[in-house]
């Protein structure tokens, strides 16, 4: 009888080597949420010196809590308590800073109507758009902004060829208007001290005063310098020094009643655009309905077109449909 030695074997019930938890990526993800949560709280502080990052990071600021379900996923797929755990940081400094924008602040039944002697009793319904100088379509533009029957409205970016077009389209809705470069003010009521505010060599702003039946109104409309994101970084030079022009000729206005309409290329977060918003309340922020995002008009993501008042109460601020512009209209109605 042949004999073989036997080879070794694993018995069943032999212990088997295990491999320690990988708690890293755990860690990691908790540490990831809270860094977030802790740049999010303090938006306000972050330096603006390298490539304005500051500035960007506030501009995107809303985006901001997509992290929250991105990390929440994550943490999930590593099946980590402690990184989901900590995702409650972001979510709660991003529900604080954004929870009652998501509300509707309206404080009145006015959005989107008016009847040409003020939307409510004793008050204004404004409206301001960016329309574009490249917009195929100014007339069918004019004819929409015409129907949502603002008192006074705001209009930049007007070219040569196009402001001929809004006069027209809107002549029978505004008997009053003025148009100075590229900026222009419609109205209901009858326009006055019509100037030029200089915030750039050439014109991107003005004001007058709108004499309304409750007073006048000094009503700005403006168009801030463009900003740009490249290599170079969140470029705003001229933007701000633009944004410091405005706020001095809102500093020295004389009316207790100030509107100022228009494209701020920057959002009301935006610390480089504070010379302006520490003086002016947003309409947004006060009665609107969400973000209002205007731009761009397609998807969207930033509000860089606002209604800025002083001495008025917003009550209402809503975002109207697209138009051929790539920035959406705004609209507000205020309370004397």
């Amino acid at each position: 009888m042949l004999t073989t030695e036997e080879e070794p074997s694993t018995r069943a019930d032999a212990p088997t080597p295990t491999t320690p938890p990988q708690r890293a990526p755990g860690r990691l993800l908790a540490l990831v949420a809270l860094l977030s949560a802790a740049l999010m709280a303090s938006h306000a502080h972050l330096p603006n010196t390298a490539l304005n990052l500051g500035s960007l990071f506030q501009t995107l600021l809303p985006w901001t809590g997509l992290a929250v379900p991105a990390l929440l996923a994550l943490a999930a797929v590593r099946r980590s308590r402690l990184a989901a755990v900590a995702v409650l940081a972001p979510a709660l400094v991003w529900a604080t800073l954004f929870g009652p924008t998501l509300t509707d602040k309206g404080k009145g039944k006015d959005k989107g109507t008016g009847t040409g002697t003020g939307a409510t009793a004793h008050g204004l319904t404004v409206l301001s758009h960016n329309v574009d100088e490249a917009n195929p379509d100014p007339a069918s533009t004019a004819r929409a902004l015409a129907g949502a029957k603002a008192d006074v409205l705001a209009l930049v970016e007007l070219s040569e060829e196009s402001t001929p077009v809004y006069e027209r389209e809107l002549a029978a809705a505004y008997p009053h208007h003025a148009v100075l470069g590229g900026v222009g003010l419609w109205s209901r009521h009858r326009l006055t001290a019509v100037a030029e505010v200089e915030i750039m060599p050439w014109t991107r702003a003005m004001r007058a005063t709108a004499a309304t039946p409750e007073g006048p109104v000094a009503v700005y409309a403006a168009h801030l310098a463009s900003v740009r994101v490249s290599g170079a970084g969140f470029t705003t030079a001229r933007r701000n020094e633009a944004a410091r022009a405005l706020a001095s000729a809102v500093r020295a206005e004389p009316a207790p009643r100030v509107v100022v309409l228009g494209d701020f290329n920057g959002t009301y977060q935006d610390r480089a655009l504070a010379p302006v918003t520490s003086q002016l309340r947003s309409a947004q922020r006060e009665a609107g309905d969400g973000f209002g995002f205007t731009y761009p008009a397609g998807f969207p993501v930033v509000r860089i077109d606002d209604v800025l008042v002083k001495g008025m109460d917003p009550r209402a601020s809503w975002t109207l449909p697209a138009t051929g512009s790539d920035h959406r209209p705004v609209g507000a109605t205020l309370r004397f």
